[in-house]
């Protein structure tokens, strides 16, 4: 089935946007609902979407396995999964991650930049890999059928979990740092470590992320995921664009800082310029996500290809990540 998914955006969301995505054909769209939450906070989160799904029933609705992404794309509507860039609903509780899969929770970041109770963030000196309770958590999203995904984690904590973890992860919102070398993309050991393990990556086009930042051109775009799928194979990306459409500024210090420092932490940004950099012109919101679709054409991916990377690839992956599943060990208690 050809379909339109974006695998990761922090819109502030209204009703605009919702529309916005039906003008730009996106079937299925993985959004955030924590970043530094804890579990009470993450379900009031919730909480707001199940408001939006009554209030705009012709627009969107909440997805839970590939089959909506289907549901959603013959009923001309916006099927909406939900996610967090930290594990910090989960608190320190392993059983949340059940009651989480319950709720309509099916990505989980491991680390979101700093060093977490999981995995260590790509903003932290040393990254001395997944901890203890990392190793059991991945065992028991494999189970329930959430998604492990280390977008904001280092690199050995990165190659770690594609290694350990029986189903394949995501980096749902980065692009290659030998493309462009802001640190949180992903060098070429943790792309072929993802990928070989079977896992996806959503190309971003947050602009921090972007060669040239908001000046990238859809030309130097598309041959980056050109020369990307040669190298690793077309089958494990689509797009995953970060996008943060509306945002007030005020939400990066949120997004970056959270609650663990009373000082600035503007990451890829700077003290300067710490609040949102304008979108590149060739995707300023949903309704340009056909466009994308143009660009790959243009620097030769056949219509297959295209489909592939416009939403096909992630929706294998969900059909075969978002379902509970016998583990192929058992977690030993520790001697």
């Amino acid at each position: 089935m050809t379909c339109r998914i974006d695998a990761l955006q922090y819109a502030n969301w209204s009703e605009k946007v919702f529309r916005q995505m039906r003008a730009g054909g996106l079937d299925a769209v993985h959004v955030t609902i924590a970043y530094h939450e804890t579990f009470r906070e993450a379900v009031a989160n919730v909480e707001r979407w199940n408001r939006w799904f009554e209030r705009f029933p012709d627009l969107i609705f909440q997805g839970f396995t590939g089959d909506d992404v289907r549901r959603a794309r013959a009923e001309g509507r916006t099927a909406i999964f939900l996610g967090f860039q930290n594990p910090s609903p989960i608190e320190d509780d392993i059983g949340l991650v059940e009651v989480w899969h319950r709720l309509g929770a099916r990505f989980m970041q491991l680390s979101y930049n700093n060093q977490s109770l999981l995995a260590t963030g790509c903003y932290e000196a040393e990254d001395p890999g997944l901890t203890r309770m990392g190793r059991e958590v991945i065992a028991e999203m494999n189970r329930v059928g959430m998604v492990v995904d280390m977008s904001h984690s280092a690199d050995r904590s990165t190659i770690e979990a594609a290694a350990l973890s029986e189903r394949p992860i995501a980096v749902t919102h980065a692009n290659p740092h030998a493309w462009h070398p802001a640190l949180r993309n992903k060098r070429d050991a943790v792309i072929r470590a993802v990928t070989e393990n079977g896992g996806m990556m959503g190309f971003s086009l947050y602009p921090h992320h972007l060669k040239d930042g908001s000046a990238c051109t859809l030309g130097s775009f598309c041959e980056m995921v050109a020369r990307t799928a040669e190298r690793f194979g077309v089958r494990h990306f689509g797009i995953g664009s970060d996008l943060c459409q509306d945002q007030p500024d005020s939400v990066v210090d949120w997004m970056r800082t959270g609650r663990w420092t009373r000082g600035p932490d503007y990451g890829e940004g700077s003290a300067a310029a710490p609040g949102f950099p304008p979108q590149p012109a060739f995707f300023r919101d949903n309704r340009d996500f056909p466009g994308l679709a143009e660009g790959l054409r243009a620097v030769g991916f056949d219509a297959e290809e295209v489909a592939a990377l416009m939403g096909g690839n992630w929706l294998a992956f969900f059909d075969a990540s978002f379902g509970p599943r016998a583990p192929a060990r058992e977690v030993r208690a520790a001697e």
